[in-house]
């Protein structure tokens, strides 16, 4: 099969007059044409075959040479003209100025079956955002990416997806710490979809170099291609534009919320405007249940992008795109209100989330104190948040406090701490929720059935993606097989992987890579 890149974004938008690929400030511009860097010895390790069927990719062409060199940017494939993306971005809160793809280089668009997919190669090179970076990307961090794009579709929530990893064969300097002490490692590439890799920070740089000519084109472009349900001209268009956004975000923060991850950089160039999880860099899953744990150990300090604090860190993100989309509507009160809309609305949608994880379909005062006295418990000892709410659904209505207490014992890191005053606020809260079970309509079989569709089972846990890079740079790839095919069924019970329906164990609790990473990769 032949590709046939539709080059939108190249044709609609402003690109850098510089062909040269050197690392320099670039203005006034969307991207930069660069080609990937030629891998030594290019090797598929893994493809996604849902993504594969996707974007419409033949079995033929995936055992192709030309497929590898697609995915590995050895060659340039039918009509791709590559190119590096442009933006800017607020990090950690503070302005960073030009930012930009230092190691992501975006093949084309194609379109299958009426969508529109991009996609785009992670650390296939230098490109001029590459500062003093080198534009290529580990093994490691490359697993991280493949895997959890993938586990993060089957678990519902709106993300970018990864179409393959391969090794490259180069080996790469990085200093995971940033401790000072290098070394050497395998060089890895992901090919990532999405409909674009459009971020907040897109549209905040050519905001703060005053350019609302492109800045206009770039909405104008963005809205089109991607919200055409959008029919409204001047500026109630990009009012609409803007609502969809926080729209989407604020869905996305439920979910992650719903399924305890944490993305650990939630940068303003690390926010899509389609609404969907992008950058996969030190992430985590919520192991016991603490909502001021940060996976970033660049974070570990400040606890900016804990996991109690994402939904208030993506407001403030969506008030930077608000004041960098400012100049096309020349109206604050717009802007203000959906933003406190946001506000409103996510705290309602929140508790409605919560209360469907726990099987409670009535809405009222006395549930909302349910939740956030079950949050309340849920801090007081360690709690594996993934394991309390699966096991949640064995609760009937006719059972006992104490009952309930030994169901979700396993969920206790430390079970025998779970005593005097700790104790007791768990009978009192059981003994209430029983109650209010009793007077819910649903069956015990159907609550059950309710709460598997929002509660995983099986998510990527840090130490099990570890495990699996371990193998990997070994060039064993089983577990990493392995968690593919657990991760795309996460809901299911799936007997032959329970294993994997287990608290962290005590030797992954401080090594590195299984409970906080830093954003080197």
């Amino acid at each position: 099969m032949s590709i046939q890149f539709l080059h939108k974004f190249i044709t609609n938008l402003p690109s850098d007059p510089i062909e040269e690929n050197f690392t320099r400030q670039v203005n006034n511009t969307a991207f930069s044409y660069v080609k990937p860097k030629i891998p030594s010895r290019p090797k598929l390790i893994h493809l996604s075959k849902e993504v594969q069927n996707l974007i419409g990719f033949s079995d033929d062409f995936v055992a192709s040479e030309a497929f590898l060199n697609l995915i590995s940017g050895a060659k340039i494939i039918g009509n791709a003209k590559p190119f590096a993306m442009n933006y800017a971005g607020h990090q950690f809160g503070n302005w960073a100025g030009q930012l930009g793809d230092g190691r992501a280089i975006v093949l084309g668009e194609i379109e299958h079956n009426n969508q529109l997919f991009t996609l785009q190669l992670k650390g296939a090179g230098p490109t001029p955002y590459s500062r003093r970076a080198d534009g290529l990307a580990v093994l490691r961090s490359s697993i991280r990416e493949h895997l959890c794009s993938e586990a993060m579709f089957h678990l519902g929530v709106p993300t970018t997806r990864s179409l393959s990893l391969i090794s490259t064969g180069d080996e790469v300097v990085r200093d995971v710490m940033y401790d000072g002490n290098a070394a050497v490692e395998k060089g890895a590439i992901v090919c990532r979809i999405a409909p674009s890799f459009i971020r907040f920070g897109s549209f905040e740089l050519l905001s703060s170099q005053n350019d609302v000519e492109n800045l206009k084109l770039l909405a104008d472009y963005t809205i089109t291609n991607y919200y055409p349900e959008i029919n409204t001209t001047g500026k109630e268009k990009y009012i609409a534009f803007f609502k969809t956004i926080a729209e989407k975000t604020r869905e996305l923060l439920l979910h992650w919320q719903r399924v305890g991850f944490v993305h650990g950089v939630m940068n303003t160039d690390n926010m899509s405007i389609h609404g969907i999880t992008i950058d996969y860099g030190p992430y985590g899953w919520l192991e016991n249940f603490d909502p001021n744990w940060t996976p970033n150990t660049t974070d570990a300090a400040g606890k900016r992008y804990r996991f109690g604090n994402q939904s208030n860190i993506a407001l403030w993100n969506l008030y930077q795109l608000a004041n960098a989309i400012y100049p096309l509507i020349e109206e604050a009160a717009p802007l203000e209100e959906i933003l406190n809309d946001y506000a409103k609305k996510y705290d309602k949608d929140f508790l409605e989330m919560m209360l469907k994880k726990i099987g409670i379909t009535s809405k009222n005062d006395e549930n909302e104190n349910l939740i956030q006295q079950l949050l309340y418990n849920l801090e007081q000892t360690e709690t594996d948040y993934t394991i309390f709410f699966r096991n949640l659904n064995q609760i009937e209505k006719t059972d006992t406090s104490e009952v309930c207490l030994a169901k979700i014992t396993d969920a206790f890191y430390k079970p025998e701490e779970v005593t005097g005053i700790i104790l007791e606020t768990w009978h009192f809260w059981f003994a209430h929720y029983v109650a209010l079970l009793n007077k819910e309509l649903l069956s015990d079989n159907e609550r059950k059935t309710l709460q598997n569709s929002v509660n995983p089972k099986y998510v990527l846990r840090n130490y099990m993606a570890q495990m699996a890079i371990e193998l990997a740079e070994k060039e064993d790839y089983s577990l990493l097989n392995e968690l593919y095919k657990l991760l795309i069924l996460p809901y299911e019970e799936q007997p032959e992987f329970e294993k994997w329906f287990a608290k962290r164990p005590d030797w992954a609790r401080e090594k590195i890579g299984s409970s906080m990473l830093s954003c080197s990769s």
